[in-house]
């Protein structure tokens, strides 16, 4: 046979060999080329008594047969004279398979400590002891292979056989423990637990079952594994009767407690379910794995509280499953006559919002934005799925205050995908807050609505939590109203209404209200919203709904229909108006703390790609090149350069690494162990340590999107073997990213571009937008700059490191005067890592930064108690900060010096423009321009980078000293670097773009000290 597993040349101890299963075992090796050392002690299946006759009979029928084989008649006890016994006859050892067993059957109650102990000694310590004396052996000739044999008593129990089944057991754990320590030196460690009939089953099993069940079934199970092809270690086997099969560890997805928690018995009761069924079960395949759940536990931090209707730490931040929706024009005029738009139907503007076919154009009214979100939360309500930890019903539950916000105005038509979330939870001592987050996107992916449903939860609250903002925002000032809209409500208005999704009953059906205390059905709160928007969109946008921002109102009372609904408006500013609703009636305030804001020009959609068509080739030549995107090929190349680069690691690091990566499959193996490294596809190579995960987790981890641990204890990373050997990955951070960009380009990828925003976009006004963490440090700068005694105060630098998206800040109150530089400036002491999202919030108050800290969104590291010294930013006068923004990118826009005459004659590096790039010409001018006026410099005072794109160059401009010079290449300590296109330099130089312009549009990009962009005077003219 061509492919027979074979073991020539190899030497094996199968002990317990005189009959049954350690016979078998024993006559396939021997008949597959093995030399055979056939241990039997020769006593009866209770262990006692001895004789040689049955060894020796079996090695009388391997040698019968061909093969090889010696007798040893030792007791396992005495392990080590049985691997004497094979050095002796065949001068090695290659395998040993621990099979001697003995039975002492017997209940618990009638066993003796003499049954009890005399099959300890038999399976477990017999089996350590050869295996003990076979180790050193094994580990010097880096070879090894062991089968423990275990049984099903020591894995379900068996009555009777508590001694047998203690023993059983007890080589499992010994098995898996031998796997692990033995892996690195190629010694694989199995256990087998096997049904056949022998001298030990024949006691327990019918005969006919003894008969079928052959010694021979298991033997070919035992023999793989001991082969040298066999990679399989540290596993369990049932096998019998023909039947071959694996057992893992099962565990179900239990019952996890944040830690602070009152633990309870009623509470474990409670969650029995949890605890004892497999529902979503987890098969831990390590002791790593198996503390995975408690880890993240511990990770998640305290116990943000809660009781017996609502659990904090489930509901927080929970994400429901991904909704759609769709609406037309039909959707948007039976919402608006439902909110009692066109009750005049000869108002032109009302007209617009109800009638499709409307001269001036439909348009939508912006409260619609509430609904379609509103329904799907009622729809997965009415289908039982809610958030976990929330255990309330619909009667505990009060719309209680309401935020919706449109990026630009809705289109008549539209597919809407909702993304809902807990946001916020708050204790209010007799009720609770719940806070549900929608954002809503359209159908080319763009965030279209944002919603936030808050709940009050009557008698959930109590629990000592965070009670949340205290403070009353839009109060209306103390001064008549600026305008008000009074409005009667139609009989059947919530009739109406309800059309548009709502069909909670207590708005329709007399009974159904009267039975929850109201004497008629009332209107829906969201249709009072509606009411009071159309209000003000009316009176302050003269009707137009397009320039609608954003409405947040808190539902104070309720309106019956037929009531009179009075708005009463304050206008704040031109963008700004603060109003409230009563009935006139009953003089009751229905909506109070209540704000719409506007944009000041209408919102417009983001263009549409035109569809791709075929190009002549010039055409397509001059098109921009989409940006490439590095490979997990690419970083494993890039390692593998890197290794050369630095053979040294070998010695430090020692250790060789297999990646499996799935989404699509690919195996690779990082070998540092052997100088000077090297990175192969495939995992041929045994390693120490293998890292399994998805190819997108992979890229995440290496991008730095994803963090290594995270993915370890959420279970998307898996690490076997070697554990400790992972965290020697380390030396991969220092990998150059250059590397990978060479990677890119060797397979024809090209390097990775920046997104470059095409010439429509570029003209178009940028939109308005709010503060951004670029204005924050801008704040700074300034600030710094007024309080140069904060430096003797903090004596600390603080790394601020931004992601979605990642930027990078270093605020410097250690040295010289203090300052703010964009990027990793000198090394910090103190780093805190957040995204921008709530940097801003913190920033501006909205978020207390210690709960973003215990909330696992602020991570501190470096110097923990430096970040107190922070606190003087709480005192900066947000008034004084807009101003100062304001300022200093007034300056960066008219930092614009009267162009100077080009001198002739002035010698500067030059290089010819590539196919009409302008940066080679216009550095060659600037060198001019220095020689020529060296008071240039001294307006400066630092070394300016320019990496320049498409085509790239570098260049920098050294202004430190009198006269300056312009040199090729980005100097490494530039006080900042610039990136930007080549058309756009060009464009800055003539003057026909700003700085501050370019940078707004993401089209110019800062690293360092940011004002060093607003002095780029010495640029102007030289494209003219």
């Amino acid at each position: 046979m061509a492919n027979e597993v074979r073991f020539d040349g190899k030497v094996v101890i199968v002990t317990g060999a005189g009959g049954g299963l350690g016979r078998s075992h024993a006559l396939l090796f021997g008949s597959r080329g093995a030399k055979v050392i056939v241990n039997d002690l020769g006593g009866a299946m209770t262990g006692g008594g001895r004789s040689s006759a049955a060894a020796d009979k079996v090695v009388a029928e391997i040698k019968a047969a061909g093969g090889e084989a010696a007798a040893s008649y030792d007791s396992v006890e005495d392990g080590a004279k049985i691997v004497q016994a094979a050095l002796d006859s065949f001068g090695r050892l290659d395998i040993v398979v621990n099979n001697a067993g003995i039975l002492r059957d017997t209940s618990f109650a009638k066993m003796t400590e003499e049954d009890w102990d005399l099959i300890y000694r038999v399976h477990v310590l017999g089996a350590f002891r050869v295996t003990h004396a076979a180790w050193p052996h094994f580990y010097k000739q880096q070879y090894g292979r062991v089968v423990m044999t275990a049984s099903a008593a020591g894995i379900y129990g068996n009555f009777g056989q508590a001694n047998y089944s203690m023993a059983k057991l007890g080589l499992l754990g010994l098995s898996n423990t031998l796997a692990i320590e033995g892996r690195k030196k190629g010694i694989h460690v199995n256990t087998v637990a096997p049904l056949a009939g022998s001298r030990l089953t024949e006691t327990v099993l019918p005969k006919e079952l003894i008969d079928a069940l052959k010694p021979e079934y298991v033997s070919p199970l035992v023999a793989w594994l001991c082969h040298e092809s066999c990679t399989e270690t540290g596993g369990l086997y049932e096998v019998g009767g023909g039947y071959f099969a694996k057992l893992r560890w099962e565990r179900s997805k239990g019952k996890s407690y944040r830690i602070g928690r009152t633990m309870t018995v009623e509470g474990v009761k409670e969650a029995w379910g949890e605890i004892a069924g497999f529902d979503g079960a987890e098969h831990p395949a390590d002791i790593a794995q198996s503390m995975q759940a408690v880890m993240a536990n511990v990770q998640a931090g305290p116990s943000k509280g809660g009781n017996d209707l609502i659990d904090v730490d489930l509901a927080l931040g929970y994400e429901y499953p991904e909704r759609t929706s769709r609406y037309d024009e039909r959707d948007l005029s039976i919402y608006a006559l439902g909110v009692g738009a066109a009750a005049d139907p000869l108002d032109d503007k009302e007209l617009a919002l109800v009638y499709e076919m409307h001269g001036s154009g439909f348009k939508a009214l912006p409260t619609y934005g509430v609904i379609p979100p509103m329904n799907q939360l009622m729809t997965m309500a009415k289908e039982g799925l809610t958030a976990p930890g929330l255990k309330y019903g619909l009667d505990r539950l009060l719309h209680g205050e309401q935020y919706t916000e449109l990026l630009r105005p809705l289109p008549p038509s539209q597919k809407l995908t909702h993304r809902s979330r807990i946001k916020e939870i708050w204790d209010k001592g007799k009720g609770a807050l719940v806070v549900t987050e929608t954002k809503s996107y359209d159908e080319a992916g763009e965030l279209l609505i944002v919603n936030e449903f808050t709940a009050f939860i009557r008698g959930a609250g109590g629990w000592g939590g965070d009670r949340g903002p205290s403070t009353e925002i839009n109060l209306p000032p103390d001064r008549p109203a600026d305008a008000t809209a009074s409005e009667k409500i139609g009989a059947s208005q919530a009739l109406l209404y309800r059309l548009s999704g709502d069909w909670n009953p207590l708005h329709a059906d007399p009974n159904f209200a009267k039975a929850f205390g109201f004497e008629r059905p009332i209107l829906h709160g969201l249709c009072t919203f509606g009411y009071a928007a159309r209000h003000v969109v009316k009176q302050y946008s003269n009707g137009d709904p397009r320039y609608f921002k954003s409405i947040k109102v808190r539902f104070a009372d309720s309106v019956f229909p037929g009531e009179t609904l009075v708005t009463e408006m304050w206008k704040e500013s031109d963008t700004r108006i603060v109003f409230r609703c009563k009935v006139k009636e009953r003089d009751k305030v229905v909506i109070s703390n209540a704000a719409i804001e506007l944009y000041r020009e209408i919102p417009q959609p983001k263009a549409k790609a035109a569809p791709a068509a075929a190009k002549p080739a010039a055409a397509a030549t001059a098109a921009p090149a989409a940006a490439a995107v590095p490979t997990s090929d690419d970083i494993f190349t890039a390692i593998g350069a890197f290794l050369k680069k630095t053979p040294e690691l070998s010695s430090k690091v020692g250790k060789i690494f297999q990646f499996k990566l799935t989404a699509p499959d690919s195996v690779w193996t990082v070998d540092v162990k052997a100088a000077p490294g090297a990175v192969a596809r495939g995992g041929s190579t045994p390693a120490d340590c293998t890292l399994e995960l998805t190819d997108a987790d992979f890229m995440g981890m290496c991008t730095g999107k994803l963090d290594a641990q995270k993915l370890y204890f959420g279970g998307k990373l898996k690490i076997s073997g070697d554990l400790m050997a992972s965290q020697r990955l380390e030396f991969l951070r220092k990998l150059d990213p250059a590397l990978v960009v060479e990677a890119m380009q060797a397979r024809g990828a090209g390097a990775p571009a920046a997104a470059a925003p095409a010439a429509a976009a570029a003209a178009a006004p940028a939109a308005s937008a709010g503060p951004s963490s670029e204005d924050v440090f801008l704040a700074l700068t300034a600030y710094v700059g007024e309080h140069p005694e904060l430096v003797a105060k903090t004596g600390a630098v603080f790394l601020f490191d931004l992601s979605e998206p990642a930027t990078q800040w270093t605020l410097d109150l250690k040295n010289a005067k203090g300052s703010v530089v964009r990027g990793k400036g000198e090394a910090p002491d103190c780093t805190l890592a957040l995204s921008e999202g709530d940097f801003m919030d913190m920033s501006t108050g909205k978020v207390d930064p210690q709960k973003l800290y215990f909330g696992g969104k602020l991570k501190i590291s470096g110097n923990v108690m430096a970040s107190t010294k922070l606190s003087f930013l709480q005192k900066i006068d947000p008034a004084w900060a807009a101003q100062a923004v304001a300022k200093l990118r007034g300056e960066m826009a008219a930092a614009k010096p009267a162009a100077a005459t080009a001198p002739v004659g002035a010698a500067a590096p030059a290089r010819a423009p590539a196919g009409g790039a302008k940066a080679a010409a216009l550095f060659a001018a600037l060198g001019k321009r220095l020689a020529a006026e060296p008071g240039l410099a001294k307006d400066i005072g630092a070394a300016i980078a320019f990496k320049v794109t498409a085509p790239a160059a570098a260049y920098t401009v050294d202004l430190r000293t009198a006269p300056g010079s312009v040199k090729d290449g980005a100097a490494s300590d530039a006080g900042a670097t610039l990136t930007l296109a080549d058309a756009d330099l060009a464009a800055l130089a003539a003057g026909s773009a700003a700085a501050q312009d370019l940078f707004q549009r993401g089209r110019l990009r800062v690293d360092g000290d940011v004002r060093l962009a607003q002095k780029l005077g010495f640029l102007k003219g030289l494209g003219a």
